[in-house]
């Protein structure tokens, strides 16, 4: 791309103090006629590019000249500018500051470059929130930030999944949002890390001692295999069911986990056939039974029992409140 082409003319210019149009084509790929045409362009960008004749001359910037810009492509402005996620950065406090580093980026660039990086906040917008837009509350979200960077020990009181709440001394490692919930990554007095909700952690309080952080840690890496590890060891349970065609494109839309595993595109007699992978038994009785006549169990048979079970419960129970 041309605009790529200038900035490598420039960074050239720079290192060499005066090199020729001859040479420029040469470490460019282009013709001499193409740097010609970019240095008429550089110049009416206001870029001080000057030229001198004879045997030793060559293309040169006015003495005392420099640019900020440090080599990088358009496309690698481009990536540098992609918005992140505003409500992410506000929970870190961070929201103000990427915009102040952002402005005085943008003030660095030339001129060439400028308009072009600040559009890029007009054609791509990051929102990691949900429709729902619920946000969960974290009691000590500045302890757990402050004790990240300090690399100071937390005693933490946390609430599990079952309900049940207990205490310990956990060693501060990293913070990772997934989606728009946030989970804190620790490792135990055991140095066994650790996956906590940080929504889940009632109290944190500093302890007076500091730890000395793995030394082959990485946040990034360890979070992919964490994630991994536990998608591998989710239960699964499939059914095979009959669904109208009116409500297929539905079934992906449902709040409930669940994943669409097989669909035969086939129609037969007003049905089509489907695979369905649950988590659990009772996740795919509630999600088939919200269907009603629209959906039907094919395998497992037991299955298929269980849901009438369910539906003449329902009914009984709404007629004696009639």
């Amino acid at each position: 791309m041309r605009g790529d082409r200038l900035v490598s003319i420039l960074m050239l210019l720079q290192s060499h103090g005066q090199i020729t149009a001859k040479r420029l084509a040469e470490k460019l790929e282009v013709s001499e006629r193409t740097i010609y045409r970019d240095m008429e362009a550089l110049s009416r960008t206001g870029i001080p590019v000057t030229a001198e004749r004879g045997i030793n001359g060559g293309w040169s910037l006015l003495e005392d000249y420099r640019t900020n810009l440090t080599g990088l492509k358009e496309s690698e402005i481009r990536a540098l500018f992609v918005p992140q996620s505003t409500h992410l950065l506000d929970d870190l406090g961070l929201a103000r500051t990427s915009e102040e580093a952002r402005n005085k980026l943008i003030a660095s660039l030339p001129s060439i470059y400028r308009e072009n990086a600040k559009d890029v906040w007009n054609r791509i917008h990051i929102d990691t929130s949900t429709w729902h837009q619920r946000k969960e509350k974290i009691e000590s979200f500045e302890i757990l930030k402050n004790a990240i960077w300090g690399q100071q020990k937390l005693k933490i009181k946390y609430q599990r999944a079952d309900g049940e709440t207990n205490e310990r001394i956990v060693q501060p490692l990293g913070l990772v949002a997934k989606g728009n919930r946030w989970y804190f990554i620790a490792s135990k007095e055991n140095d066994e890390i650790r996956n906590y909700r940080a929504s889940r952690i009632r109290s944190a309080m500093p302890t007076e001692e500091t730890f000395k952080r793995p030394e082959y840690f990485n946040l990034a890496q360890y979070w992919e295999s964490s994630t991994k590890a536990f998608i591998e060891k989710l239960p699964r349970y499939e059914v095979s069911v009959k669904v109208a065609p009116s409500i297929l494109t539905w079934l992906k839309f449902s709040s409930r986990f669940v994943q669409i595993v097989e669909v035969d595109n086939y129609v037969q007699n007003d049905w089509i056939s489907v695979k369905l992978s649950f988590d659990t038994e009772d996740e795919a009785k509630g999600y088939i039974l919200g269907f009603a006549n629209r959906i039907k169990v094919v395998e497992p048979k037991e299955l298929h029992d269980k849901i009438l079970k369910m539906a003449e419960a329902t009914v009984a129970f709404y007629k004696q409140w009639k």
